[in-house]
């Protein structure tokens, strides 16, 4: 089989696929338009989120046989589309769920106990000690919606910590020994620490809103490391503004481009003009990273192994 690498990964790639006897071939600059000349010679491609693989695209890969995301999210491919014509959509979520349950953990951290913070003032002089106190996770009721693979390996982490962990997911009986499946009504009345980890559907677009945050009974700390169009953000900010929302921890914007490789150039960090965006940036109780929860140096090697695995199980003889 002759496979397309559009995305730069992990060399194993390449190396364990070849020594298979696989054709690679890599790509990582052409455009859409010129990948599409020549689409049709191959048959599997291996992508993160440069191109999107849509129907157009998929009706010009005459001999496709399969596409292999190195990631979690399928939003940049049709797959519907897809699958409908006989082309299997392979993704790797188990490579980088422990990097996403950690950097989940440690931005909470880090926000609830003011660490980033109370370091920099250390270090310009300033040395506060009960204006830096910090609040607990121990004895708290941390609420996750989404229980795949990201919201489980966060659950696990968390057994730890003391905290009682509740989730919701649209798919029954997922209650393991890390965490209990509740109704999304349950879950907002007795969540203080609220993780997202959902996909981005017609369901899911905009699940965090003005509505949403006003059925939270209580006052909540608020984590997405799934995908920035979950949330509305000027909702959000509203609520942090008024309280309801005590802190957020955010790996992931609005506002991103769809190959995640930094912000749209309409509201780019520098565009004053984007208030929403401006207090994200400015405000001491959010924390942004740039869509890096699942990018460690062993999920890198994780996520290639498990893409791999899963092309040699399905055509190794074909």
């Amino acid at each position: 089989m002759t496979v397309l690498l559009l995305d730069k990964n992990h060399p194993l790639i390449t190396e364990q696929l070849s020594a298979k006897g696989f054709k690679v071939e890599e790509d990582f600059d052409s455009p859409y338009d010129e990948v599409l000349k020549k689409i049709s010679n191959y048959d599997g491609i291996i992508i993160r989120s440069r191109i999107p693989i849509d129907r157009n695209f998929l009706e010009n890969a005459s001999n496709l046989k399969f596409i292999a995301r190195v990631g979690a999210g399928l939003e940049n491919i049709d797959v519907d589309f897809a699958e409908s014509s006989g082309i299997k959509v392979i993704s790797s979520p188990e490579g980088n769920r422990d990097s996403v349950a950690e950097h989940v953990v440690g931005m909470l951290l880090i926000l609830m106990n003011r660490l980033f913070i109370a370091s920099n003032e250390v270090k310009n002089g300033i040395w506060k000690r009960e204006e830096n106190r910090g609040d607990e996770l121990m004895g708290k009721t941390f609420g996750i919606i989404g229980y795949g693979n990201m919201g489980k390996a966060l659950a696990k982490r968390l057994s730890g910590f003391g905290v009682k962990v509740i989730f919701h997911d649209i798919l029954p009986n997922l209650t393991d020994a890390f965490g209990t499946q509740v109704s999304l009504e349950t879950l907002q009345n007795e969540t203080d620490i609220l993780s997202l980890h959902t996909p981005i559907t017609p369901e899911t677009y905009h699940l965090i809103d003005q509505k949403f945050i006003s059925e939270m009974k209580k006052d909540f700390y608020f984590v997405n490391a799934a995908r920035g169009n979950n949330v509305k953000t000027k909702d959000l900010v509203e609520a942090i503004k008024n309280g309801k929302v005590k802190g957020a921890a955010l790996d992931v914007l609005e506002y991103e481009q769809a190959s995640f490789e930094n912000l749209n150039p309409s509201t780019s960090v520098g565009d004053i003009e984007n208030q929403d965006l401006k207090f994200l940036l400015e405000s001491e109780k959010v924390i942004v990273t740039p869509h890096i929860a699942g990018w460690t140096i062993q999920s890198k090697e994780k996520l290639a192994q498990v893409i791999v695995d899963k092309i040699l199980m399905e055509f190794q003889n074909s």
